[in-house]
């Protein structure tokens, strides 16, 4: 699509003020245009996210150089390549990892955080993709170091993450054990392919853990909850175990711990977030997704899944549903709508 065929305006989502889901509304700005080493998508769908959240709330401001408009991830079509893009041109479909302005019909990129959609795929499959594989790679693979034979730990195994952990795992070698809220999300976890899922309402999970693993643990723990985990997470760990902190929904600060725990079993504690991450950090990330993780989604195994997809101006209704905790995948926002 040539370039002087774009609207100037664009509808989004804007959060008029920080606040609850209400705060959402339909608002028009202009066409954002691509940097040289960036592409502007005309965006047909976008993933929400956690993160997404505690910006609306005010509490997760983007960084100086992203765009004010929440949203991490999208999928549609390049309509414009920047001067120094050489990898994608317009009319390419692509799902990227974005810096922010996620929830609007067009947004802009960095080229090497944009991966083709898997065979098969459509836009909302596609855009589910970013966040949850770029975060999962990242820190169960390459913080983590989870290799084939060992085992790992994942709490919310129905959240985004955490369907996106348990399917890699399994699909890389690991035995997978998974912690969720209510019977029945525990059997999602095992429909997915975790060897052992856990209610956490029901169970302490570091006692039912080490009662699944003979009292061996795991070697690594992926964990989105934060301070009240810490201490029972440790327990989880075997020898030489690895705790990888992607999120603290219920706290980040831990009062107390004793650091003899950590040296005699010789624990690494480690974690990240992506949003912050220099964009060259984001590509290479981008680029062993496209050679270790691609290829298994376009031979149609481990696949994202869709709990619900919501028209564009329904956005407050998709934060409602996402503040519930009561979807088991992702939540998806169809643009235009």
């Amino acid at each position: 699509m040539p370039t002087e065929t774009l609207p100037t305006t664009m509808r989004y989502a804007e959060a008029r003020a920080p606040g609850a889901p209400e705060v959402l509304e339909i608002a028009t700005t202009a066409v954002p245009e691509p940097k040289a080493h960036e592409v502007l998508i005309r965006v047909e769908a976008a993933g929400v996210n956690r993160p997404d959240l505690m910006q609306r709330e005010g509490r997760y401001p983007p960084p100086a150089d992203a765009s004010p408009i929440i949203g991490l991830e999208v999928a549609g079509e390049v309509v414009v390549a920047g001067t120094e893009v050489v990898n994608w041109r317009p009319g390419d479909r692509v799902t990227a990892l974005t810096n922010g302005g996620g929830y609007a019909e067009y947004c802009v990129a960095p080229a090497v955080q944009c991966l083709p959609w898997p065979t098969g795929f459509d836009a909302l499959k596609a855009a589910a993709l970013p966040e949850t594989y770029f975060t999962v790679w990242a820190n169960l693979f390459q913080h983590g170091r989870l290799a084939r034979g060992e085992s790992a730990l994942v709490h919310g195994g129905t959240s985004g993450i955490g369907v996106t952990a348990i399917q890699l795992a399994r699909e890389f070698g690991a035995r997978v054990y998974a912690t969720a809220g209510s019977d029945d999300k525990c059997a999602a976890c095992l429909a997915l392919g975790a060897d052992g899922a856990i209610n956490y309402r029901a169970a302490d999970f570091a006692d039912r853990l080490m009662d699944l693993t003979g009292g061996a643990g795991v070697n690594v723990v992926l964990d989105i909850v934060g301070a009240p985990y810490f201490e029972r997470n440790l327990r989880c760990l075997a020898m030489d175990g690895r705790l990888v902190q992607v999120a603290t929904m219920l706290g980040s600060k831990v009062e107390r711990f004793d650091l003899l725990k950590v040296m005699q079993r010789r624990l690494v504690i480690t974690g990240s977030t992506m949003r912050p991450r220099p964009t060259g950090e984001k590509g290479a990330i981008a680029q062993a997704l496209k050679e270790r993780v691609w290829p298994v989604l376009n031979a149609g195994r481990c696949g994202p899944l869709i709990y619900a997809t919501f028209p564009l101006a329904e956005a407050a209704a998709a934060h409602r549903l996402m503040e519930s905790s009561a979807h088991v995948g992702k939540i998806m926002l169809k643009v235009p709508g």
